[in-house]
């Protein structure tokens, strides 16, 4: 039986993570009889330095990679700032042409959207960067909230730790659920992991309003996400009427009012959750009013309820919730 040859494109600055995460998942396989062999592979063949400053040695180019099966990119911070150099593009085009099956881990998803390569497909990256991603790249269908997402025979994945869950779906297609399952036991990880990645963002961004009336209106908002902000009591305290306000929301915000307060209050009732509230609590000093609404925010924008958000993000210490 011919082994599968898994190629690793890395460079200066990659993350570590989004290489060893997949690579010890298939490493894992080998030991339960169904090896992949994996190659290093680099613009140049040199050392590569990561971003945490540990280095990768024994990479090759991809003239000298020889056959491979599938292609993993893995991300690091620089390739959503700006395009990927040449040499980077020179050897995933090389590299990709010949595999069967090409992934990315993270920010490696904008290698190949810089090819061309995920143009009218379904992607993914890390959640920080897929806005940027969806912009920089409009016809790629970017879905922002997918741990992992496969189109064709292309399969992109979130950040960094996402890569597992990525090499995870990678063996149980090649070897089935049963030996997938054994290495994310082994692993002590989700086989499937519960939630999209929405749960891990940050708080929301707004962008500076351009005009004074929704500058001043987002600043009060903020400043106080549990008082009355609907349209009525909004376009009043602005002096503007109801549709003109909305129109404002579309044009500055790509939203509209009744959503964008919506999103401050759910990350209010994130912060209230961590700092130790009830779910009652967070939804009463958030604004979403009762535990049912909260909910139904919760896995609206974030695919996971209150309580298990708070069990996994509140701390490494357990915590009896405050009343």
């Amino acid at each position: 039986m011919t082994t599968h040859r898994v190629a690793f494109i890395v460079f200066d600055g990659v993350t570590m993570l989004d290489v060893s995460g997949p690579a010890e998942v298939l490493h894992q396989s080998g030991k339960l009889g169904h090896p992949y062999e994996l190659v290093l592979v680099s613009p140049h063949g040199d050392t590569v330095t990561a971003a945490n400053g540990l280095t990768l040695t024994g990479t090759v180019t991809a003239d000298d990679a020889g056959p491979v099966d599938t292609v993993v990119v893995a991300g690091g911070d620089r390739l959503a700032q700006q395009p990927a150099e040449e040499g980077l593009l020179a050897a995933t085009r090389a590299l990709t042409e010949r595999a069967a099956r090409v992934t990315s881990v993270c920010t490696g998803a904008f290698v190949l959207a810089e090819l061309g390569l995920l143009d009218g497909r379904l992607a993914t990256t890390h959640w920080r960067q897929a806005e940027t991603l969806a912009r920089r790249y409009p016809l790629v269908r970017v879905e922002p909230d997918a741990i992992h997402i496969r189109d064709g025979h292309f399969v992109t994945s979130a950040g960094i730790s996402a890569g597992i869950d990525l090499a995870l779906a990678l063996v149980e297609d090649d070897h089935g659920a049963d030996v997938a399952r054994d290495i994310a036991r082994e692993l002590v990880v989700f086989m499937q992991r519960p939630g999209g990645q929405s749960q891990f963002s940050t708080a929301t961004t707004t962008p500076p309003p351009r005009t004074d009336p929704l500058r001043s209106l987002i600043a009060s908002v903020l400043a106080d996400p549990a008082a009355d902000h609907s349209l009525p009591t909004m376009a009043a305290a602005v002096a503007v009427s109801p549709r003109h306000l909305t129109r404002l929301f579309r044009t500055e915000l790509g939203t509209t009012p009744a959503r964008w307060v919506e999103r401050v209050r759910l990350d209010r009732a994130q912060h209230l959750l961590l700092e130790g509230h009830s779910v009652t609590s967070a939804a009463h000093h958030s604004g979403l009013g009762t535990d049912e609404t909260l909910r139904r925010a919760f896995a609206r924008h974030l695919d996971t309820t209150p309580t298990h958000y708070r069990s996994r993000f509140a701390s490494t210490r357990q915590q009896a919730p405050m009343p």
